[in-house]
């Protein structure tokens, strides 16, 4: 009887370790990059500066929430940037151009990205077409759209309570727009740890077929899941022409490799059913962090580029050992 106390025992104590030690990898990284900078330049460990990540980082980490789901699922999502510019041009168009208010602006974009989700996820689901290949079509079809609405032009001048919104700090700390990111992860973290829907999404994850078997409608899930990501993809589209106070169809280039790359760094497997938005909001601090103190040493943005690539493949090449050795 003692004998299996024991064993039930120290079963969870390993696995716990495990889990330590896989999520504090990352957040070790963070704290040694931080240290580093605070060494490296005097600008870095400032209020003021360590505000300003907040602030650079909101749309990446709002995009980087419904990434995780994605990539929870086994998926990828290459097409989050041009849903970005797609629902900045809608929003753009049906405020300035329409006459609209504001406020059904920013609702008809999110409705637009939400429609470019489920197109996805109908493609994947019903049609089988694989995820990069689905993904891949919306990122050319959402960027032509954007650039259709107003022939490539931007659209500029919007009230000044929505730019007040990235500007003004509350309490003399955070802005508006940084208190909806925190809120999006918020709600996304007690999703996934606390509600039997959040736990579907590692089931699928891990393995398809086996949770069809155990009553999980899986394509349902994946819709949902890509309808998500684009909802949110659309939202931080909101927040970047909040902050930039215009909106025009080539915004979010490239933001697609580096809302992956926070997901990755932050320790969610590629293959799908491991990793969490604990994480993810580390890989984002990691990125912003990194372009923030690259800035301030005057690195160039070309040679950034790369240290963010030998970044991702360290944290990828980190996670794989660390599964091996689970």
């Amino acid at each position: 009887m003692v004998a299996i106390d024991i064993t039930e025992q120290s079963r969870p104590s390993g696995v716990w370790l495990r889990r330590l030690a896989g999520a504090t990898g990352p957040l070790l990284g963070l704290l040694a990059l931080c240290v580093f900078l605070s060494f490296a330049t005097d600008a870095f460990l400032s209020l003021r500066n360590g505000l300003n990540i907040l602030d650079q980082i909101t749309v990446l980490g709002i995009m980087a929430v419904g990434m995780t789901f994605v990539i929870l699922i086994g998926g990828i999502d290459l097409s989050v940037g041009s849903v970005l510019a797609l629902a900045m041009m809608v929003m753009g168009w049906t405020a300035n151009v329409a006459g609209m208010p504001l406020g059904v602006g920013i609702g008809v974009a999110l409705i637009a990205s939400a429609v470019s989700g489920l197109i996805v996820g109908l493609l994947v689901t019903i049609f089988r077409v694989p995820a990069f290949i689905a993904t891949l079509a919306m990122m050319s079809a959402a960027r032509g759209v954007a650039n259709m609405i107003t022939d490539g032009q931007q659209i500029v001048g919007f009230p000044d309570w929505f730019m007040m919104l990235a500007i003004d700090r509350h309490f003399g700390i955070l802005t508006a727009t940084v208190f909806l990111m925190l809120v999006v992860v918020l709600i996304a973290w007690l999703f996934l740890k606390f509600r039997s829907e959040g736990r579907m999404l590692y089931a699928v994850g891990g393995n398809p077929e086996v949770a069809r078997l155990a009553g999980i409608n899986v394509q349902l899930v994946t819709i949902g899941v890509y309808v998500i990501s684009a909802v949110l993809a659309g939202l931080a589209g909101i927040v970047l022409a909040a902050r930039l106070d215009s909106v025009q169809p080539s915004s979010g280039f490239g933001y697609e490799l580096d809302t992956i790359a926070a997901v990755v760094i932050g320790g969610t497997s590629l293959s799908g059913g491991a990793g969490g938005i604990g994480g993810t909001l580390i890989g984002v601090l990691i990125i912003g962090v990194l372009r923030n103190g690259l800035n301030l040493l005057n690195v160039s943005p070309f040679l950034q580029q790369v240290i963010i690539g030998i970044v991702i493949v360290l944290a990828v090449g980190a996670e794989t050992i660390r599964r091996r050795r689970a």
